[in-house]
C-alpha cells in the first residue's frame, strides 16, 4: 500500500519556489526541489526522488512505496494560480486588499479565511470540470 507523503510548496526567501517533503511523514528520507516556477521546482523534486531511490538501491535497501500530495501555502497559491485577486475576492467575499496582503505575506489568513479560499477553488473546479464545448 502506498504511503501518501505531503510535499509543501512555498515561496522561498529568494522568491523562487521551494518544495520539501513532510519531515514528519514517517519515512526515512526528505526530498527538496527548487525552481523559478512551480513546474521547475516539481521537476527538481522528482530528480531528487530518483537520486534517493538510486541511493537506496546502492545500499541494498528497499525504497518505500510512496506518492506525494502537493500542498500550497497561500502566498504561493495566490501567486501561481490562474485566478485573479478580483475573481478570488468575488468568489470568497474576502476584500481584494486583504488578499493582496496574503500574496505579500504582510498578513496571514486564519483557518476560516483559508477555508473560504479552498471552497471557492474547489467549487470552481467542480463546476468547470463538467464543461463541454460544441
Amino acid at each position: 500500500m502506498k504511503k501518501v507523503v505531503k510535499a509543501f510548496i512555498e515561496i522561498g526567501k529568494n522568491l523562487d519556489y521551494d518544495i520539501c517533503s513532510d519531515p514528519d511523514a514517517g519515512v526515512s528520507f526528505m526530498l527538496l526541489g527548487q525552481g523559478k516556477t512551480i513546474a521547475e521546482a516539481k521537476q527538481d523534486f522528482f530528480i531528487c526522488l530518483e537520486d534517493m531511490k538510486n541511493s537506496y538501491k546502492e545500499d541494498n535497501v528497499e525504497f518505500p512505496d510512496v506518492e506525494f500530495e502537493f500542498v500550497y501555502d497561500i502566498q504561493s497559491f495566490l501567486k501561481y494560480s490562474p485566478f485573479s485577486l478580483t475573481w478570488m475576492s468575488s468568489a470568497t467575499g474576502i476584500n481584494i486588499k486583504q488578499l493582496s496582503h496574503y500574496t505579500t505575506e504582510r498578513k496571514n489568513p486564519n483557518r476560516v479565511t483559508l477555508a473560504k479560499i479552498q471552497n471557492a477553488v474547489n467549487n470552481f473546479v467542480a463546476d468547470y470540470s463538467q464543461v463541454n464545448f460544441l
